[in-house]
């Protein structure tokens, strides 16, 4: 009888992962570059961080509320929307307009296409392509100690050459941007985080990135230093690592989430050196998020035994 097989329902794998736990960890890897945003830009940073934080919780507890929904919010998806939002917000921004983000990101890109899992794009980044069109002029408004001034990006795409101080400060993070853009060490610090708990794979990051580094040595003058300051200028680790790999919004399948992330690294290449932006890691990631369904379709495994190549 101890030979017997015991027959059961799918699913035959369990685990303990949850998505509250993978959530925890992404919000755990953001602490660095969040702490550094707020140390850097002052009080006002911190108030942009919490508004977009409560603006998505509230609207998802309040959406669920009024239709008779089961409440999600303890699955914190809708903390970590609003951290990104908040991260990739100007630091002196008006608190009114992320706060309209954070509920354009969990009404209108999240829940009104059935909640998690079932939106076709990152609901941070739709927020903040919505607001970048919506309020150009206060989204790309950015101050350092008090002072406006461009970012390292904007500098470049007017022609100034940027040398190896300028780029130690934008590795290091003086200089003005986003709340979460500006320092690449508290990135990788939060990047190194998540590929040690293995939240995320390097697959994506990794080819967005190189991808991207060979496009702009190839079309930006064969510089080095060019591809250093595109690096740690703007909102490339910061994409790459935390906003590229949503699980909902990315490939499944290894050799997909390699091709995305090429394709990313072409997008991006395009809009930096031959875009009207300085920037487009944003828009980006949300144009290949709609190559998901493409992409998956034709890098997706024959399951064994069917439909298998003729000889």
């Amino acid at each position: 009888m101890n030979k017997l097989l015991n027959v059961s329902s799918s699913p035959h794998t369990r685990s303990d992962v949850t998505t509250r736990n993978l959530m925890l960890d992404v919000v755990i890897a953001m602490i660095p570059t969040s702490l550094y945003g707020v140390w850097q830009f002052g009080v006002s940073a911190l108030l942009v961080l919490i508004v977009t934080v409560l603006s998505c919780v509230l609207s998802e507890y309040i959406y669920e509320k009024v239709l008779h929904k089961p409440i999600t919010i303890g699955d914190m998806s809708a903390v970590v929307t609003g951290l990104i939002l908040g991260l990739n917000m100007p630091p002196t921004i008006p608190l009114w307009i992320p706060a309209l983000g954070g509920v354009f990101a969990i009404i209108v890109v999240k829940q009104l296409y059935g909640g998690l899992g079932q939106n076709f794009m990152n609901p941070a980044l739709a927020a903040r392509c919505f607001l970048l069109i919506s309020f150009a002029n206060k989204m790309s408004s950015f101050t350092l100690d008090g002072v406006s001034g461009a970012t390292p990006l904007a500098l470049m795409k007017s022609g100034t050459v940027m040398g190896p101080n300028e780029i130690s400060a934008m590795f290091i993070g003086r200089i003005p941007g986003t709340i979460g853009e500006v320092s690449t060490i508290a990135l990788l610090i939060g990047a190194a985080y998540l590929l040690y708990k293995k939240v995320i794979s390097i697959r994506i990051p990794g080819a967005y990135i190189i991808t991207f580094a060979i496009f702009v040595f190839i079309f930006g003058g064969m510089d080095l230093n060019k591809v250093l300051a595109h690096l740690c200028g703007g909102g490339l680790i910061f994409g790459a690592f935390f906003m590229a790999t949503d699980y909902v919004t990315s490939p499944i399948t290894p050799m997909g989430q390699i091709v995305f992330g090429v394709l990313l690294g072409v997008l991006t290449g395009l809009f930096r050196l031959f875009g009207g932006s300085a920037e487009g890691v944003s828009y980006a990631i949300i144009i290949s998020n709609l190559f998901v369904p493409l992409i998956e379709r034709f890098t997706l495994p024959a399951a064994f035994g069917k439909e298998g190549k003729k000889a």
